[in-house]
């Protein structure tokens, strides 16, 4: 069974960084993307591919950076100059090529930005 275990959430103050891990386990099948997405509407906030690959929310550009450790199974996002807009329930997905379902997510962490 797959499994997504997020951390790294927290309280922090405007302006300073955050760094959210997400370790993945289980997985049989192969991986088409890693992701960070937050709130209730799953808004996108930065994807990665097995390439490198990388996609951002134009909110986000410049102040986040998704990366993945191979060796480690882990996607990790960077979050710089946090401001409180950024406030929501972060989550990780992966997404595979083939089978289903088509994603898996994690069960989310909390970040909170407070001025």
């Amino acid at each position: 069974q797959v499994q997504l275990l997020e951390s790294g959430g927290g309280p922090v103050q405007a302006g300073r960084s955050l760094r959210l891990s997400c370790k993945v386990s289980g997985s049989r099948r192969p991986i088409s993307s890693w992701g960070w997405f937050r709130g209730r509407a799953r808004e996108l906030v930065a994807t990665i591919t097995p390439t490198g690959a990388t996609d951002y929310n134009d909110a986000v550009k410049g102040r986040f950076a998704i990366s993945r450790d191979h060796g480690q199974n882990t996607v990790d996002l960077q979050m710089n100059s946090l401001k409180p807009e950024d406030t929501d329930v972060y989550y990780c997905r992966i997404t595979f090529y083939s089978g289903s379902p088509f994603a898996d997510w994690g069960q989310g962490t909390q970040v909170t930005v407070y001025s």
